[in-house]
């Protein structure tokens, strides 16, 4: 056999052997992939960092007889009042769910495990904090019930708190339901657990619909769909290897970003590639042949735009948030197991298949592309052309007037409000707010030393705002005390409360839900300021090391700021009046700017490559910015239409925090799309002309910066 025969035979084998390791990668990788729940954390301590006062509580909780508290609230309601046969019935429920008082230790003797398989709520120990407390009207009743036997275990806690709606319930008009920190655990539990299959299932058909769209084809669509399947399935065996091996923090929404991201990115790559690779079929006889030029042809910016994604990721480890710092390798793994599925996968499934994947559009070798007489970018840039100044203008104008919108903004999103349909722990809290509006129905809990417990109790007994505080647990030096607010939970004045207290404690720490959804949002607060310039340096950085140019760059990070700000402004004019939203989850201002920031420039880079291309090849300003947004717009409308389909996906979620996540970055990337790079990046190119490129040069015999070849996306069939 000859030299060519056997280089030939070689590259037969190529493509099977990639998409053997491939399979054995994922016969691996499902046994884990579908472990990655087991190890999300979702509850507000984890998110804190270590020193963070209500941090601190819990900590100091878990070290004292029985653990951490599992504490559940009975509401009990009838429109009009209760009637002796209800608050009867209710001492009947209560007793049922309750063990006499001094015989509380029996449950939490036993280990979780064991009382996670119990269905009566006695066998956790659960003890009545108190007599029922009645509404001023008399139509609410409620009783305040806590155990220690569950301890962190959530499979427990769960168990109990079924094991107490199953003996609560309601009859004849009388409304019963099972709320208090708790249940709102287990309910919260409940909906973060059915996220990942629905989003992956989501995604997966957002991203089919467009790429049927896009090729036109009964089976091309197929092929990157099932690439960035097992691309996903990858990443999230990767993520539970990082959470099981090094203590990654892992959350749900961490974890459904990542979702998200592996199909966006994924998808946009997919684009790319198989654009390229089409053309390449038409002058190159052999598939593989023309598959090696095309890797050859857009890998370097396919590779480029993994480094701007994955730079503007590795800045979140600033973060203290263990949320949002565990996103950015999170994020990350995603989008490197897309990458690496896109440019080895992907590849080796086309050549396999061969031309006919194309069918019925098969690029046969020696066609011509078909010609397009209208070119709807040749239109948008030829009015950008036309009337620079204008256009550039109009534009910033326009942006800058939607950016306003956030001073429209609700507030913090409150624990109650973060869930777009209500389950029964939230529609509890909802009927205590109304039956107790001055009087809080979420302790408080400080931890006090024991040696200062009796003076740090009658201290908290007089800040002002305070209703009560009583004494708890003691164990190990600390002593817990149960301080209850006058005003509502996390609303204004029970914040007062929870800062005078600990101005006024000293050497107490002061805890509890509401507390940790206040250290929440003050370290949110810190985080933006470390983080978000950062990441504008990293991704100035990146931009400037690939363009080799100091104005095209920042002209790319203005207008993904500009972008940002009025997606975020356009938030603020739909969440509350739109969407019914009463607040904003206080990371959305962060993680909205790392995504539309990191992912925004990619499609400035093919847009100013290709126009540095144009200039160098001699063409005047004015013609290189209208040429490369007519050969590059096709792609980058694809590409763009894409993400935002994908991200679109998080607000058909039940969590508000999706909702807005998902509608800020799909309208962020959509501007970017359709207005930022179509009109506002070419009219600024056409205005600076050669000085866009200052200070370095556009011509001559430097090597060229890394991009989509001219090719790329000349044919859209």
């Amino acid at each position: 056999m000859g030299q060519a025969g056997r280089t030939g035979g070689y590259r037969r084998v190529i493509p099977w052997g990639v998409l053997a390791l491939w399979v054995i990668a994922i016969a691996v990788a499902g046994s884990f992939a579908g472990k990655l729940a087991d190890v999300q954390r979702d509850r507000t301590a984890d998110y804190l960092p270590s020193g963070a006062d209500s941090t601190q509580v819990a900590g100091l909780q878990e070290n004292l007889p029985g653990g951490e508290v599992t504490s559940v609230l009975l509401v009990y309601h009838r429109d009009g009042g209760l009637t002796a046969a209800d608050r009867d019935a209710a001492e009947r429920q209560v007793a049922a769910v309750t063990v006499p008082a001094g015989t509380a230790g029996t449950g939490s003797a036993e280990p979780p495990v064991l009382l996670a398989g119990s269905k009566d709520p006695r066998d956790f120990g659960a003890t009545l904090r108190g007599p029922g407390v009645p509404s001023g009207d008399g139509a609410t009743l409620m009783y305040a019930v806590s155990t220690a036997a569950p301890g962190t275990d959530d499979t427990a806690r769960k168990a109990f708190v079924e094991g107490v709606r199953a003996h609560a319930r309601g009859s004849d008009g009388l409304s019963v339901w099972v709320g208090g920190d708790g249940a709102v655990e287990v309910d919260a539990k409940e909906v973060f657990g059915s996220i990942d299959g629905t989003l992956m299932l989501a995604t997966g058909l957002v991203v089919a619909l467009l790429l049927i769209l896009t090729y036109r084809s009964p089976v091309l669509w197929l092929v990157p769909l099932v690439v960035v399947g097992a691309a996903a399935v990858c990443a999230r065996a990767a993520v539970y290897g990082l959470a099981s091996g090094f203590g990654l923090t892992v959350t749900s929404q961490s974890a459904g970003i990542m979702t998200v991201l592996v199909f966006g990115a994924g998808t946009d790559y997919a684009l790319l590639l198989v654009a390229r690779y089409r053309d390449e079929l038409r002058r190159t006889p052999l598939p593989h042949d023309a598959m090696r030029t095309a890797l050859r042809g857009c890998g370097p910016a396919v590779l480029a735009s993994c480094g701007t994604v994955v730079a503007g990721l590795a800045c979140l480890l600033a973060a203290d948030l263990n949320n949002i710092r565990g996103l950015g390798p999170v994020g990350a793994v995603g989008v490197l197991c897309a990458l690496i599925a896109m440019m080895t996968l992907l590849p080796a499934v086309l050549v396999l298949l061969g031309r006919r994947v194309f069918w019925p559009l098969i690029p046969a070798y020696g066609s011509e592309p078909k010609q397009h007489t209208f070119n709807v970018f040749a239109v948008m840039g030829s009015s950008a052309g036309k009337r620079p100044v204008a256009v550039l203008v109009t534009g910033v104008v326009l942006l800058g007037a939607l950016a306003l919108g956030v001073f429209s903004l609700p507030g913090a999103l409150k624990r109650e409000d973060s869930f777009t349909s209500k389950p029964e722990s939230i529609a509890a809290m909802g009927t205590l707010a109304k039956a107790f509006p001055d009087r809080s129905s979420r302790p408080i809990e400080v931890m006090a030393p024991t040696a200062a417990a009796d003076r740090i109790l009658a201290e908290a007994r007089s800040v002002e705002g305070v209703a009560g505080a009583e004494r708890g647990r003691s164990g190990g030096g600390w002593t817990e005390i149960a301080v209850t607010a006058e005003a509502a939970p996390e609303s204004a004045g029970e914040s007062a409360v929870i800062e005078r207290l600990r101005a006024g404690l000293d050497g107490a720490h002061v805890g509890g839900a509401s507390a940790r959804q206040l250290d929440l949002a003050a370290t949110n607060a810190h985080d933006r300021l470390i983080v978000i310039p950062l990441v504008l340096a990293s991704v100035l950085l990146v931009l400037m090391l690939l363009l080799r140019s100091l104005v095209a760059p920042l002209l790319l990070v203005a207008a993904v700021v500009l972008v940002w700000g009025a997606a975020l402004g356009i938030g603020g004019l739909v969440f509350g009046p739109v969407f019914g939203f009463t607040g904003v989850d206080p990371g959305l201002p962060l993680l909205t700017f790392v995504f539309l920031v990191a992912l925004g420039v990619d499609y400035g880079i093919f847009l100013m490559h290709r126009t540095r291309e144009e200039t160098r090849g001699g063409a005047e300003p004015r013609r290189a910015a209208l040429t490369a947004l007519r050969t590059t717009g096709g792609v980058i409308a694809s590409a763009g239409i894409v993400l935002a389909a994908t991200f679109a996906v998080l607000a058909s979620l039940p969590l508000v925090m999706f909702v807005e996540m998902g509608t800020v970055v799909a309208v962020g990337v959509i501007l970017d799309t359709f207005l930022v790079r179509t009109y506002l990046v070419t009219s600024a190119s056409v205005l600076l002309g050669r000085r866009v490129w200052w200070p370095g040069r556009p011509s001559g015999t430097s090597a060229q910066v890394a991009g989509p070849a001219p090719e790329l996306v000349g044919d859209r069939r």
